[in-house]
């Protein structure tokens, strides 16, 4: 008996080192520790825990402590994450979504649950909810002035290449109207405080706008993500002849690179210090005095190393506003410096390595327009 537990051991680890099965099949997160003994793929311990509430479909045990036998190991060494995918993720929408380990949990559940339960992407020519050039359905909204949640009308629509929401169900005329082009959404369940938290940013006179919205249902809101891509993926299209799909794929929707709280003083250098919320998004740099507002009380573009910006550790010696957080970093621009402090050194080196990836890249031509129109109120 224990040589039959040995032998399987050993091929169970022979089967585990393949190069294909050193990412989560799911999440792509490096050294998997655990796999599904029914699917036949190697995953991660957070995954494996999505696996489970899909028992159905999914049987998961752990690689290290569980018991393997050797009809199970011949089913992953057949198997294993190459083939599986090479099934289940067949035919996947170009512009879908495929979250990786860094992504929420309603983001990697309902990608697994695609996947498998729903096989969606298993035969190709697939109509699916987020494909039809138009959505339409009820969205719990933010009310910028009372914080209330709220169901509101929202309608995608292709055709018209824009997103609209009405204040009332039976409404004619809709609350706002966005072009799909300027639209971004990202998941934010900590910051709306709702697992299915989805922020809705879009550009205004040059200024950006934010929408926080949920849905009772993980799948109804991975929905509209993937819709809004879908229609930007479209438009996208038809503007970028000459672009490739790839191309494309990267200017659709996009994580905040940094979010959080530093403090900041005004452009004089001699006010005090105020604690603010501080989102980077690319080149925008904006802050807000709560989290949840719909507008940034101020913004700024933050442009490459070759035309005179950078990031340095610190603030200018002299300094003479008044700040509670002893972590300080400064942004050269052309114009002028902006002197921030952060709470601790961690952040401190995030923050200076957000802005330094941004610094390093060479500015895209839209980006040198974008530059010219850009609002500097900090």
């Amino acid at each position: 008996m224990a040589g039959g537990n040995e032998r399987s051991m050993k091929a169970l680890k022979e089967v585990w080192r393949r190069a294909e099965n050193s990412l989560c099949a799911d999440c792509g997160k490096p050294d998997p520790d655990w796999a599904s003994s029914t699917l036949g793929v190697f995953i991660c311990l957070s995954c494996s825990g999505i696996h489970r509430n899909i028992p159905s479909i999914s049987k998961v045990k752990s690689l290290k402590m569980d018991h393997w036998d050797d009809a199970q190991v011949q089913f992953l060494a057949k198997h294993g994450n190459a083939v599986t995918k090479a099934t289940y993720e067949a035919h996947i929408p170009i512009y879908y979504y495929q979250p990786t380990y860094n992504d929420c949990q309603v983001l990697r559940e309902q990608w697994i649950r695609a996947k498998y339960e729903r096989k969606e992407f298993t035969e190709p020519g697939k109509q699916f909810p987020y494909s039809d050039g138009v959505k339409e359905g009820i969205l719990w909204k933010r009310g910028r002035d009372n914080g209330q949640f709220l169901p509101r009308k929202f309608l995608l629509s292709e055709r018209e290449g824009c997103l609209k929401y009405f204040t009332k169900q039976d409404a004619k005329e809709p609350k706002i109207n966005v072009k799909i082009d300027v639209i971004n959404a990202t998941f934010q369940p900590v910051k709306i405080g709702n697992p299915n938290g989805l922020q809705l940013t879009y550009l205004k006179d040059n200024k950006t706008r934010n929408i926080f919205v949920y849905h009772e249902s993980g799948k109804e809101v991975v929905d509209w993500f993937n819709a809004i891509r879908s229609v930007q993926f479209h438009y996208l299209k038809v503007a970028f002849p000459i672009a490739s799909d790839n191309e494309i794929k990267n200017r659709l929707t996009r994580n905040f690179l940094k979010e959080g709280y530093m403090e900041k003083t005004g452009p004089k250098q001699r006010e005090a210090f105020k604690k603010r919320w501080f989102t980077l998004d690319h080149r925008r740099l904006m802050y807000f005095k709560d989290p949840l507002d719909a507008f940034a009380k101020g913004e700024v573009f933050v442009g490459s190393r070759e035309n005179g910006y950078s990031v340095q550790k610190g603030l200018p010696s002299g300094t003479q506003g008044n700040f509670s957080w002893h972590y300080g970093l400064t942004i050269v621009t052309p114009d002028r410096e902006y002197l921030f402090t952060c709470e601790t050194e961690t952040d401190q080196l995030d923050w200076i390595a957000a802005f330094t990836s941004v610094i390093n890249q060479a500015m895209t031509p839209q980006e040198y327009a974008s530059k010219c129109l850009h609002a500097v109120s900090f």
